[in-house]
């Protein structure tokens, strides 16, 4: 099990998924998971990209494998961001990574790709949350029944009309994993967060990829994306505000697509 210690009680847990040929230097590309999942949430996506790339998939702190052993967990800006930087280092240690983000995995996508540029060839982010969402009631519902019975109760329209009932509980279970200590410090550390104001600082190819839903829509991604000097938006035709697990096949295709178009003799 691929583990990075960080402390003496504490491993950042990532996943390889490399199917190209044995004799040539793939590129890497580094799978940044949203709220309450783990590297499982990009399950579908691996297929589309292990024949031409190096996937990588990492747990962030305190999620999945992620876990530290005793004692609370504390979650800064600063600490995530050093995980990824210890990913990269050592998955890619002399070549730029691509980055493709879910949901609030945007906000450390956006965080090192502003402030390390020089380790980042792309960004490409899934229907993102870039700042703290509305969490009326999440903490006292997590504290009193758990994680599962709040992933079922915020469900809503995350996963539209087309997933089946077995894909909703998958997706219940997946999430409802997560510790509710890490549940509220991450939920903690996301109050404090806002990248909007950063995007004009990312300087290198962006991609944000999304659908229309009342939860976020095409309004909003638009007006993200004409802040950012080198980005470009592609809307998915899909219910579900959670873009990359209602259309993951869909999503793939053009986040392959981009990814192909700047590759690291580009720049």
């Amino acid at each position: 099990m691929p583990l990075l210690e960080q402390t003496a009680d504490l491993g950042i847990f990532y996943q390889v998924d490399n199917h190209t040929d044995p004799w040539t230097n793939p590129e890497t590309i580094i799978f940044i998971h949203g709220f309450t999942e783990n590297v499982a949430a990009w399950y579908a996506w691996v297929p589309h990209f292990s024949r031409k790339y190096q996937v990588v998939r990492y747990d962030q702190r305190g999620f999945g494998q992620s876990l530290p052993t005793k004692g609370p967990l504390e979650l800064t800006t600063h600490l995530l961001i050093n995980d990824l930087q210890n990913v990269i280092e050592r998955v890619s240690p002399h070549q730029k990574v691509h980055l493709v983000t879910g949901k609030s995995g945007a906000m450390t996508g956006i965080e090192i790709a502003r402030t390390l540029p020089q380790k980042i060839q792309s960004l490409c982010m899934i229907s993102p949350a870039i700042k703290a969402p509305n969490i009326d009631g999440w903490i006292a519902h997590m504290q009193e029944f758990g994680l599962a019975s709040w992933a079922r109760w915020t469900m809503g329209n995350r996963l539209g009309s087309k997933m089946p009932t077995k894909g909703h509980e998958w997706w219940i279970n997946l999430m409802g994993q997560t510790p509710t200590k890490t549940a509220i410090a991450y939920l903690n550390w996301v109050a404090s967060i806002n990248q909007e104001p950063h995007l004009k600082e990312l300087t290198i190819p962006t991609l944000i990829v999304g659908n229309d839903t009342a939860r976020r829509g095409f309004a909003e991604f638009n007006r993200y994306v004409q802040q950012i000097p080198n980005g470009q938006l592609e809307m998915i035709l899909a219910d579900g505000y959670h873009t990359g697990a209602v259309a993951p096949d869909d999503c793939a295709a053009v986040v392959k697509a981009f990814i192909a178009k700047h590759p690291l003799d580009s720049l």
